[in-house]
């Protein structure tokens, strides 16, 4: 859950997905669930000569299963949030 609720706050920032099969788009985040399942919108393909076919693509559903990376802007990323969201999943509460 600690992804999960991470994720929610990144709604509406550019991330880009990384996913098992070496393709990485970069979109929008509209929207994520507690399986990590991802919501972009207006993508683009990270590698265009690779994958061509993917370029009328402006938005998509993925799968969580699927991810292997979720790369996320610098200034989305507030250290002291993740530190004490850790600590308490770690105390059990």
């Amino acid at each position: 859950m600690l992804f999960f609720s991470y994720f929610k706050e990144l709604v509406g920032k550019q991330v880009t997905v990384e996913l098992k099969n070496d393709l990485a788009i970069t979109g929008k985040l509209h929207s994520v669930d507690q399986y990590l399942n991802i919501k972009l919108e207006n993508t683009r393909v990270v590698d265009e000569e690779k994958y061509p076919h993917m370029m009328s693509v402006r938005n998509c559903f993925i799968r969580g299963s699927v991810v292997r990376y979720v790369q996320l802007p610098p200034d989305g990323v507030d250290i002291e949030i993740l530190h004490d969201a850790t600590r308490r999943e770690a105390r059990g509460g």
